[in-house]
């Protein structure tokens, strides 16, 4: 029955979480499948509460470290069920829990004692131990008395001579000697360096047909050779004869153009869900071809990222269909477009993008709305960005802080500022065909920067 377990002391392991804990029965409700302990102790520590409530689904495991009244044999008497793990599960504890009952002639083991008759306040012959005493204690306390002497207990171990047959053991049997303290530690290395031998890096992976007079180099010290504008524009020819459409390339130059630009406005330091009352502006300067229709999917990606972006670009009776097309996903956007020079902010913006000049049609240069653009560009005070900018200096009215190449750089000018390199995802095999040997450089990016060399 329930109530045989009444007064009996027992250890109770919760799990991690809830940890141990000890403590004398007070109840046991079988409905329920709860045991309550009085006077209970927590992990060793006298609990603030009189008594606490245990569910059977928390009870990892539950050992009986006393039960009163029992005979010497440690088992309950007849009028419970016979066998003290049946009783101790049908007074609450899960039929997975393990029990520890002492038994008859097991010897007592820390947190553990063997279960005997109380005569007299008496016993195994001596005074009643008090309860905590009987359920903590372990006989250590007698033993705390004399302090250990660590300074010889040192003294003892020979250093020298455990090496020496450490060596000795390590030689005999072949293996390599660590080193005594001693010896002197070989080359040593940086947490970032790596220990196993490699193949020498080539820095020259990428060789071109025709030379375009400058080289760069990456971050990693690749070297990035330029290419003329006649190899550059055949290269773009192969590669939408074989599928790498000019739709294809304006929406990859667009997503790289943005992705550099959002990191030059600040990235995640700006452009958060908590500055939206300080959104960055970015003015857009766009002529009537190719590098304009780049300019303008790059400001749909900016005006995507909460940019508030302003596309200039003059309204003329004749445009490319890619810039219309660009044009109509453009005002699908918050993004406003004007026409007029007038219509471009008066103050500083955050950032100007260039994409007035293109690698042919230089006529462009001598219209009213182009040296109209030009002169609000250098005179508004913010850094301007020029996306594929022409070679020549004097096609580079604008003085640029950046530049952004495509697929590999073409010799520019000092006014195009630092230089970096977007991959619009021209494959490996279209190079060759264009008798260029080509490694991509990008590594895990798809914008790097450029070093002159």
């Amino acid at each position: 029955m329930a109530a045989d377990w009444l007064g009996s002391l027992v250890s109770i392991n919760c799990g991690e979480t809830l940890g141990m804990y000890q403590g004398e029965v007070s109840a046991v409700d079988q409905a329920s499948q709860t045991i309550s302990l009085r006077q209970p102790f927590h992990n060793g520590i006298k609990c603030p509460v009189p008594e606490v409530t245990f569910s059977a689904m928390d009870i990892k495991e539950l050992k009986i470290l006393e039960i009163p009244g029992s005979s010497a044999g440690g088992q309950p008497d007849s009028s419970s069920s016979g066998h003290s793990g049946r009783s101790a599960r049908a007074a609450g504890v899960p039929s997975s829990a393990p029990m520890a009952v002492p038994r008859k002639g097991s010897s007592s083991s820390r947190g553990q004692s063997q279960a005997t008759p109380k005569k007299n306040g008496m016993k195994n012959g001596g005074p009643l131990k008090n309860k905590d005493d009987e359920c903590f204690g372990d006989g250590m306390e007698d033993s705390l008395d004399t302090d250990f002497d660590f300074e010889g207990n040192l003294a003892l171990f020979d250093k020298a001579a455990v090496f020496s047959q450490i060596e000795t053991s390590e030689r005999r049997n072949g293996a390599r000697s660590r080193g005594t303290p001693n010896e002197r530690t070989p080359s040593r290395y940086r947490h970032d360096e790596n220990i196993l031998e490699a193949e020498p890096i080539v820095y020259r992976q990428i060789t071109v047909p025709q030379h375009g007079g400058k080289e760069y180099c990456t971050d990693s010290g690749l070297v990035v050779p330029s290419i003329p504008y006649e190899l550059h524009k055949r290269l773009l020819s192969v590669a939408e004869r074989h599928g790498l459409s000019l739709e294809r390339r304006l929406e990859m130059a667009g997503v790289c153009a943005s992705q550099m630009t959002l990191t030059l406005l600040g990235g995640p330091n700006r452009l958060t869900p908590k500055n939206v009352h300080q959104r960055p502006t970015v003015a857009l300067l766009c002529g009537p071809h190719v590098q304009g229709a780049q300019g303008i999917s790059c400001g749909r990606h900016l005006a995507n990222h909460e940019v508030h972006v302003i596309l200039f670009l003059p309204n003329f009776v004749k445009m490319l269909e890619s810039i219309t097309n660009e044009l109509t996903l453009f005002g699908k956007t918050d993004g406003k477009q004007v026409s007029s020079v007038k219509d471009l902010p008066d103050t500083p913006v955050d950032l100007v993008i260039n994409c007035l000049d293109c690698h042919e049609n230089a006529f462009l240069r001598d219209q009213q709305w182009y040296r109209a653009a030009v002169d609000w560009a250098n005179q508004n005070r913010a850094p301007v960005l020029s996306i594929d900018p022409p070679m020549s200096a004097q096609e580079q009215a604008v003085d640029a802080k950046w530049s952004l190449s495509l697929g590999l750089p073409l010799p520019l000018a000092e006014g195009a500022g630092r230089l970096y390199l977007c991959d619009i995802g021209i494959p490996r095999q279209v190079f060759h065909e264009v008798g260029i040997n080509y490694h991509s450089p990008f590594g895990c990016k798809f914008v790097i920067p450029l070093h002159s060399t």
